[in-house]
């Protein structure tokens, strides 16, 4: 495990701060596995929340090399979907999960969100109930450049929401940042709604990890830290969180 080059709280928010993406993945990586080997020698079972995009990449690749996880007692769910897209789309997160994930390490279960399904109301409610299921004892996050927790953007974040996944409508600069990401080709290509687990949902998780590297990152991270807890920053109900603990590299951290 790497060393943190700095570490500190911001309220009851943990932060650590790494030269690197890579430290900081490789760091992560020892953090999750030994929080699942723990979890699983005081249970039959765990249960997971997984983000995707880019932050997400090199962290996943490192925890999967690491090993030591009994993937066979591991229940995965992911945060967030498109509404009306295909898995096998290339922008999917069913995709990227089933691919950077569930072929790499088999999992017991992993419970996706059909983004292409019929009735999205009644996906919504499919969804909810295994949700609610079972603890969730690991949330993986990203931070949207616009404050975003899963699709949570501001103008639909709801710190006391009444559901557990919902369907909403993303904003502009969300949809600009797939683009700018290059999971599509145009502002126009990115669908318009998607479903999200929810904040009370998110911060339901017994432990909470948020990785947040790279430059683009460092004007929200800062407001994120250093503004209001307030859903103009949904990202910022984490410093509420005992259990959360946000890892930034030194771009994303350069204005803090």
């Amino acid at each position: 495990m790497s060393t943190p080059k700095n570490s500190f709280c911001i309220d009851v928010l943990q932060v650590q701060i790494f030269n690197s993406e890579v430290e900081l993945a490789q760091d992560v990586a020892g953090i999750v596995q030994k929080h699942l080997q723990r979890t699983l020698e005081q249970k039959d079972t765990a249960a997971i929340l997984l983000a995707t995009g880019n932050s997400q990449m090199k962290f996943l690749d490192a925890f999967i090399a690491l090993g030591g996880v009994d993937w066979s007692r591991i229940t995965c769910f992911h945060l967030d979907e498109y509404l009306g897209i295909s898995a096998d789309n290339s922008a999917s997160f069913r995709r990227y999960l089933r691919e950077r994930v569930e072929m790499r390490v088999t999992p017991k279960e992993f419970h996706y969100i059909e983004g292409d399904a019929m009735q999205p109301l009644a996906e919504c409610h499919r969804y909810t109930k295994l949700l609610q299921a079972q603890p969730i004892d690991l949330c993986c996050l990203g931070v949207g450049e616009n404050g975003h927790l899963a699709f949570n953007d501001p103008a639909v974040a709801d710190f006391n929401d009444p559901y557990i996944l919902k369907l909403v409508k993303l904003d502009t600069m969300n949809r600009q940042q797939q683009v700018n990401t290059g999971y599509f080709s145009s502002l126009e290509s990115v669908p318009q709604y998607a479903f999200t687990v929810t904040l009370p949902m998110i911060c339901s998780a017994k432990k909470i990890i948020c990785l947040a590297p790279g430059k683009r990152k460092a004007k929200i991270v800062k407001q994120m830290l250093e503004g209001e807890i307030t859903t103009d920053c949904p990202a910022s109900v984490l410093r509420k969180q005992q259990q959360a603990t946000l890892f930034l590299d030194v771009d994303s951290a350069g204005l803090i």
